[in-house]
């Protein structure tokens, strides 16, 4: 017990530097701004993920519709500018929604563990599995960005606290599941595509996250592998 309580006190240090920084981009909303008349360099894929006539060239309803998709992705500015940024989480939707009900397809996260979480950061998926047999997933998450990245490798949840708060910032890490120092899964309140990523932790819509938790216990497996897009 004593080592649990002084191990519970090391996360919570931790944790408390680096949960606020988890949530702090996207905590808000974007920032508001007008339409823009602009044609943007990823116009027509745009336009073609969104459904639009595909012209290549700018309108008041593509404008309308590419800023509706950035506002509820918390993409900033939201000016419907069909930019890099937002041809990138488009690209990574796709891209995600391509690997279907075999997300380990080529067999990188490990299938001798049992029961093991793994994580995707190119893909920014992530799953259980026991053995070869999908038990939950693949699920949209919401990882590391630039300078902050998800360590990679393979991990154990040490810890767990499903109404974990930051002791230092009083921001809220519901359904935490620790597994590498500060970095945890756990549900935020923002979208898994909204840019640029956490600060470290791995991130799940509430859903996902109480599954994880009822899924998986102490001294589970966790393997990360990939590199995140922009990192």
């Amino acid at each position: 017990m004593g080592d649990v309580r002084r191990r519970g006190a090391v996360v919570l240090g931790i944790t408390g530097l680096v949960a606020p920084l988890t949530l702090a981009l996207g905590a808000t909303p974007a920032a508001a701004a007008s339409c823009t008349a602009k044609t943007g360099p990823y116009q027509k894929q745009v336009e073609k993920f969104l459904g639009r006539p595909v012209d290549g060239k700018q309108s008041a309803a593509d404008c309308k519709a590419i800023k509706a998709f950035q506002t509820k992705h918390g993409i900033s500015p939201n000016a419907g500018y069909a930019g890099p940024v937002t041809w990138g989480v488009m690209d990574l939707m796709q891209k995600q929604k391509a690997v279907g009900n075999n997300p380990n397809k080529d067999g990188k996260c490990p299938v001798n563990k049992g029961r093991i979480a793994c994580v995707n950061l190119s893909l920014q998926l992530s799953w259980i599995q026991d053995g070869k047999k999908l038990v939950y997933g693949p699920v949209p998450v919401r990882t590391g960005r630039d300078g902050y990245e998800t360590r990679t490798g393979l991990k154990k949840i040490y810890w767990r606290n499903i109404d974990h708060v930051s002791s230092i910032y009083d921001v809220p890490m519901p359904y935490a599941q620790f597994f590498d120092g500060g970095q945890a899964f756990h549900s935020v309140g923002v979208s898994m595509w909204n840019p640029p990523g956490s600060h470290g932790c791995v991130n799940m819509t509430k859903t996902d996250a109480k599954k994880y938790w009822s899924l998986l216990k102490k001294n589970d497996d966790v393997f990360v592998y990939g590199r995140k897009p922009g990192t």
